[in-house]
């Protein structure tokens, strides 16, 4: 597995980065047999450190952790029991996917763009239907089934996925309600 340890204006030393690369290698070990790659920056927030982990594996799901401590290797320990917790309780899924999947996930290019909030400016309504981007970056999309599309949701801790269904090939969306469920949002399976 390839590790690129970073901090954001901080200094990371190399017992960190050598305590880093053998508990997170230990512990995405025992569930997903073939990462790829693991990405894990330290940071400060006030008086404490915080560990931001994401780790890809061979079949294109990611999984995210991020952990809080007032010294910066618990907060590493933090990070890494919850990608533990994570990967421990889809260890089934991501076992089966393993099997299941010849090949890897196929990813798709697609834009991604960060706009500007819209103002109350005395602008005309057509000038205020078109929003100012700030930034723009390439995103990928996955090729996955509705219950992987689910379960990345869940590893990335992330509240909304775009996915290219799998058994159609269109774009759907999987999002966390806020009663605690998930939505998902298919434009073919109308009616």
């Amino acid at each position: 597995m390839r590790y690129q340890i970073t901090g954001k204006q901080i200094e990371i030393g190399e017992a960190l980065q050598t305590h880093v690369q053998s508990e997170l290698g230990n512990t995405v070990g025992k569930y997903a047999g073939r990462p790829t790659d693991a990405n894990v920056v330290f940071s400060r927030s006030g008086h404490e450190y915080v560990c931001e982990t994401v780790v890809h594996l061979s079949t294109g799901l990611v999984a995210q952790a991020t952990g809080r401590a007032n010294e910066i290797y618990p907060a590493f320990e933090a990070c890494c029991e919850k990608m533990d917790k994570q990967l421990r309780r889809y260890k089934r899924r991501l076992k089966d996917h393993h099997k299941s999947r010849a090949n890897p996930v196929e990813l798709s290019a697609a834009g991604s763009y960060i706009l500007a909030p819209t103002g109350d400016s005395e602008d005309t309504e057509q000038d205020s239907l078109a929003p100012i981007i700030v930034a723009e970056m390439e995103s990928k999309i996955p090729e996955l089934s509705v219950g992987e599309a689910v379960m990345q949701l869940e590893l990335a801790e992330s509240p909304v996925l775009v996915f290219r269904n799998e058994k159609h090939s269109g774009i759907n969306v999987v999002y966390r309600r806020e009663d605690g469920n998930f939505g998902w949002i298919d434009p073919r399976n109308i009616g």
